[in-house]
């Protein structure tokens, strides 16, 4: 018999909101272990109910303290674009449920980042109408009010190189955590702003390439360190940073081949955290080949080939499969199985699909299936075990932002300012198309019950608002 014992929960409480992020994360590779090794939860009473009370205490963040305030990095708190426990308002235009609307000058298509009351963008500013200098930002706007708290210039470029007309120089989303938001503006430079004083913590110019387009991917952040994935015509490879100096802690380059032509080198996908009960693996695309790397050490686990570059989609993964976009050239969406070592292209790509596959937006896994939308606007949805066609529709624009799950609805937001909720289900219903002024590429974050959303000149908090009329009525 099982003896009782007490779970300890003043040691629960006591934690801080890093440690918890770390328990919750060792949670679901134990869940993940138990499941390959066939033992059931229910089998060990008291580690039942002490893993379902702390996944309760971890889950819901104190109040939302973990997710429920934090956004921290492009795609949110696993970089997959998932709100579960949100609720964003389904209907919403300039003059409904926005509870602030405000102006962010220069140009940038960073995502949102929001940690603890404070939202940051990058930007990049001119000194005149043609460019000639170019101030390169980070923007701290107070999330309540919409007030812009800092405006921190971290590089100034006196004579920018020119990037492909639909990039920006502020393209890369940054990462924020308690102490800095971390800024990212590709070979233009890295740097680390106290969040509270907008202070410059450190600054990194090392990890120079050739873009020949702009900079894209976004820094992930992985316990101490900042991924930074560098694939340029010149040179290719993915860096570790120290979150504290900005010193270079790894260093690993691509070890596929490439072919000849500079310009099939380049990519500028963001790569992803893959847990798993062997290990964490770091997700990484670039030109012609996805890498699974140690996160920690940068060392090489496996790689598949493919025909592609100019990548941009990021990865997505559930328990089986990780899922990456091949990019340009030969567009593919392949899933990929965990194991082996070296080039495991023939014996673990599980299935591939190539009808009108996304080489911008990343995708979205719901409920077994994945949605992509490609630039043109061609919705389609894929059973993850098998690759199938589930059902396709046609979204009229372009679309270049990654969507986001908000309580059981898919929200895409097209460059022309349409924003259509989906119902993720056999009939891909419409919901609701809503409209906003300018265009949208950044893609969509959320916090608490509110979405944050990024036009070329404004960024919006969208929320159930009550109109004084009806607050009236109510007293």
């Amino acid at each position: 018999m099982v003896s009782q014992q007490r779970f300890p929960l003043n040691i629960v409480f006591s934690l801080t909101k890093g440690e918890l992020e770390q328990v919750f994360n060792l949670l679901f590779v134990f869940k993940q272990s138990l499941r390959n090794t066939g033992i059931k939860l229910s089998q060990i009473p008291f580690l039942r109910w002490s893993l379902c009370l702390l996944c309760l205490i971890v889950g819901t963040g104190f109040e939302q303290g973990i997710a429920g305030d934090s956004w921290a990095q492009f795609r949110g708190p696993t970089g997959q674009g998932i709100a579960l426990d949100s609720k964003v308002p389904v209907e919403f235009s300039e003059t409904k449920n926005v509870t602030w609307k405000t102006e962010i000058p220069g140009k940038g298509w960073s995502s949102p980042v929001i940690h603890e009351g404070q939202l940051w963008v990058t930007t990049a500013v001119a000194s005149d109408p043609f460019g000639a200098v170019l101030s390169l930002q980070a923007i701290g706007v107070d999330l309540s009010s919409g007030r812009l708290q800092h405006q921190v210039e971290l590089f100034r470029l006196p004579s920018p190189i020119k990037i492909h007309e639909d990039n920006s120089y502020a393209s890369p989303t940054p990462v924020v955590d308690a102490e800095a938001v971390y800024c990212h503006f590709g070979t233009f430079g890295t740097a680390a702003i106290s969040r509270k004083t907008g202070k410059v913590l450190w600054k990194n110019d090392e990890l120079k390439i050739e873009h020949q387009g702009g900079p894209g991917s976004s820094l992930i952040q992985y316990k101490d360190f900042l991924i930074v994935t560098c694939d340029g015509a010149d040179f290719q490879y993915v860096a570790a940073l120290d979150k504290k100096t900005g010193n270079i802690a790894w260093k690993q380059e691509r070890t596929a081949p490439l072919r000849e032509n500079p310009i099939t080198h380049r990519s500028f996908a963001t790569p992803l955290i893959w847990k798993q009960p062997a290990g964490d693996l770091l997700i990484s695309p670039g030109a012609d080949q996805v890498h699974a790397y140690d996160p920690l050490t940068g060392k090489e686990h496996w790689h598949v080939r493919y025909t592609g570059f100019s990548n941009v989609p990021a990865p997505v993964s559930d328990e089986k499969q990780v899922y990456v976009c091949t990019g340009f050239f030969e567009p593919i969406l392949a899933a990929i199985r965990p194991g082996g070592t070296g080039d495991v292209t023939q014996s673990h790509v599980n299935w591939s699909y190539n009808r009108s596959v996304t080489t911008v937006p990343s995708p979205i896994i719901v409920n077994g299936q994945i949605f992509t939308v490609n630039e043109g606007g061609i919705l389609t949805c894929l059973d993850c075990q098998t690759g199938k066609v589930v059902r396709k529709r046609r979204f009229v624009g372009k679309y270049s932002a990654s969507p986001v799950l908000v309580n059981g609805l898919l929200y895409f937001c097209s460059e022309e300012g349409k924003v259509t909720v989906l119902e993720p289900n056999d009939k891909l219903d419409i919901v609701k198309v809503n409209r906003l002024l300018g265009s949208i590429k950044a893609s969509p974050a959320v916090v608490g019950n509110a979405l944050y959303i990024r036009s070329d000149s404004h960024l919006y908090r969208i929320e159930e608002t009550v109109k004084e009329s009806e607050s009236d009525d109510q007293n």
